[in-house]
């Protein structure tokens, strides 16, 4: 809107650099009608200000919400961690250390299926599952992965871990590494589900690294100690 040349912009400006002006026509402030934004009456605009200042309270009260319940959630997963970690640590059976890395990385985190596979230590334990042998063609796919993967099952021979690949709609597999170096994958950690959304390729995949990454510290005592 423009009258003779004065746009809404300069009397927005000029109200906006001239703080006084309100003091000097204070009468001006008890005229000033608006429409409420809850209904079709006019109110003040002292009354509409506290309107704006009550949604934007509003507002910031949602984001306090929203960061309260962040946080219970990451102390929540942070204390499953915590318990998850410690059983390793008190898991004095070597042998036994990937189906309890396993089970309870499923019951803390409610995961349906898990299964390991650690080819590094097949020589010292031939007759546990984690040992049975796998495909050359699997252990260079894991050996590929510079970060887990996160995706439908798309007919992986680690889901035949699982006893019935067919249950498996989406999965993530977590290379498991030791040192450096072309040999340095020595297993693969994969978690599997019904639903195929539960693993999408768009997930975050910072803390299955985290789990990778103390998976194959714990496992890596499987391994043959270096000539």
């Amino acid at each position: 809107m423009s009258v003779e040349g004065i746009t809404e912009a300069d009397i927005a400006n000029y109200l906006a650099n001239t703080p006084g002006f309100f003091e000097r026509q204070a009468e001006l402030l008890a005229t000033i009608q608006l429409t409420s934004p809850h209904g079709s009456r006019a109110v003040s605009l002292q009354e509409r200000q506290m309107e704006m200042l009550r949604e934007k309270i509003r507002g910031l009260e949602g984001k306090i919400i929203e960061m309260i319940r962040n946080s219970q959630e990451n102390v929540a997963i942070a204390d499953k961690l915590h318990r998850w970690t410690r059983v390793l640590f008190l898991t004095a059976n070597e042998a036994r250390l990937p189906a309890v890395l396993v089970d309870e990385l499923k019951e803390q985190f409610l995961i349906p299926q898990g299964a390991i596979r650690v080819w590094g230590a097949a020589e010292a334990h031939p007759e546990q599952e984690f040992a049975t042998p796998v495909s050359s063609d699997l252990k260079s796919f894991a050996a590929s992965l510079t970060m887990p993967y996160c995706g439908l099952n798309g007919g992986f021979e680690a889901a035949t871990w699982f006893g019935d690949p067919g249950s498996v709609m989406s999965l993530s597999m977590i290379p498991l590494r030791h040192g450096s170096g072309d040999n340095a994958t020595f297993g693969l950690l994969v978690l599997g589900s019904p639903d195929p959304t539960r693993y999408a390729a768009d997930m975050g995949i910072d803390f299955l690294q985290r789990i990778g990454e103390v998976a194959s510290a714990a496992l890596s005592r499987l391994l043959p100690a270096p000539e």
